[in-house]
C-alpha cells in the first residue's frame, strides 16, 4: 500500500516546521520563496493531501457554494451557472448545483439540504417569487445573493440583472425602426421578474410611438397549444401584426418556425426579434435577430459580491444592473 504521508512528514521531509508547511499550504503567514518550491515540491514528489475536513473545521468554512438555478436546459441559465462555477472554482470554491424545474417544494428541499451541509453562500438565479432566505430556518444566516430574481429583504444581499426594460425597449424599437406599425409581444406562461421588465419595456416603446397596449390584441402567451395553431388564430383575427418581439429566443424560434408553416415571409411579412443571443440564432433561417446579455459580466459580478458577502467585506442592499446588447439580423432587416 502507498505510504499515508502527514504534515509532519512533509515539515521533516522539506527541513522545516509544521507551521511553516502549514504556511505554505494555506499561502499565509512569511516564507521565503525557496521554502514555498522545497515544500510543494515535497508535496508532489510524496502526493501528500491537506486533510481538508478538518482544515474546513478549524475554519469554520466548507468552501462550498449553492446554485439554485430553475431549468438547467435554458441556454442563459446554463452558461451563467457554468461561468460561475469556473470563477468560483478559480477562488477555491466547489458548487453544488440544484436544479429546482420550477417546483417551490423541490427547491424548498434544496435549501434545507444545502443548509445541512454547511454552504458558505448560495446563488440564486431567476423565479417567480421574491426569494426568502427565511423559508429554511428564521435564524439562517447563509450569505446569499439573487440573479434576476429579486429578494424578499433586500437588506443584507445583492440583486444583480441583467438591463432586462432596456433591452426591450430597444428590441420594439428597432421593429418600428424597421417599419413594423403593429408589433405584438409573444411570452410563455412562466413569469420571472425579468420577463416583467420585458414586458414593461414593450409597452413602454408601443406608448412611445403612440400606440396602446392592450393584452388581448397586443400580447401572445404560448402554452401546452401548438404555436402554428396559436399563431394562425391570432394572424386571422389581427391580419396587421407585422412585428413580433419575443421575451426569450426559445419562444422566437417557435414562433419562426410557425410563421415559415404559415407561409409568412421574415422580416418582409413580419419581423421578428428574440432576447439572449443564444448560438442557433446564428444559424436559424432567416438569422434570428436578438439581445445579448453579459454573461462574463453577470458570472463575475455575482461572485465578487458573493464572496465579499462571505468573508462580511461585501456591501449589501444593492442591485447592479448590467448593460444588454441590440445583436440585429436578417429577422428584421
Amino acid at each position: 500500500m502507498d505510504k499515508k504521508y502527514s504534515i509532519k512528514d512533509i515539515a521533516q521531509l522539506s527541513g522545516v516546521s509544521v507551521a511553516t508547511v502549514s504556511r505554505v499550504i494555506n499561502d499565509n503567514g512569511r516564507f521565503s520563496e525557496e521554502t514555498r518550491k522545497k515544500v510543494l515540491k515535497v508535496i508532489k514528489e510524496t502526493g501528500y493531501q491537506t486533510n481538508f475536513s478538518a482544515k474546513n473545521l478549524r475554519m469554520n468554512k466548507s468552501f462550498s457554494v449553492g446554485i439554485l438555478v430553475p431549468d438547467i436546459s435554458n441556454y442563459f441559465f446554463a452558461t451563467v451557472v457554468q461561468k460561475i462555477e469556473k470563477i468560483l472554482f478559480k477562488c477555491g470554491y466547489s458548487t453544488i448545483i440544484c436544479n429546482t424545474a420550477r417546483d417551490e417544494d423541490k427547491e424548498l428541499a434544496y435549501l434545507k439540504m444545502l443548509e445541512s451541509k454547511g454552504i458558505d453562500g448560495l446563488i440564486v438565479i431567476s423565479g417567480a417569487k421574491a426569494f426568502d432566505i427565511n423559508k429554511v430556518s428564521s435564524s439562517s444566516k447563509i450569505p446569499f445573493i439573487c440573479i434576476d430574481r429579486k429578494p424578499k429583504d433586500k437588506k443584507n444581499t445583492i440583486f444583480i440583472a441583467s438591463d432586462h426594460y432596456q433591452g426591450a425597449l430597444d428590441a420594439t424599437d428597432s421593429l418600428f425602426n424597421s417599419g413594423s406599425k403593429h408589433p405584438i409581444i409573444a411570452t410563455h406562461k412562466h413569469y420571472s421578474s425579468s420577463g416583467a421588465d420585458r414586458l414593461r419595456g414593450f409597452k413602454d416603446s408601443l406608448e412611445k410611438h403612440g400606440l396602446p397596449f392592450d393584452t388581448s390584441r397586443n400580447q401572445i402567451t404560448l402554452t401546452t397549444e401548438n404555436t402554428t395553431i396559436k399563431m394562425e388564430k391570432v394572424l386571422k383575427s389581427q391580419p396587421e401584426i407585422d412585428g413580433i418581439f419575443a421575451i426569450n429566443d426559445t419562444v422566437a424560434i417557435e414562433v419562426l418556425s410557425a410563421l415559415l408553416k404559415l407561409g409568412k415571409s421574415v422580416p418582409n411579412d413580419i419581423k421578428l426579434i428574440g432576447f439572449d443571443d443564444e448560438p442557433q440564432d446564428k444559424h436559424t433561417y432567416p438569422t434570428l435577430s436578438s439581445v445579448k446579455q453579459d454573461t462574463d459580466r453577470i458570472a463575475q459580478v455575482a461572485v465578487e459580491n458573493l464572496i465579499g458577502l462571505i468573508n462580511s467585506t461585501g456591501i449589501t442592499s444593492e442591485s447592479i444592473i448590467i448593460p444588454v446588447e441590440l445583436m440585429p439580423r436578417d429577422s428584421t432587416l
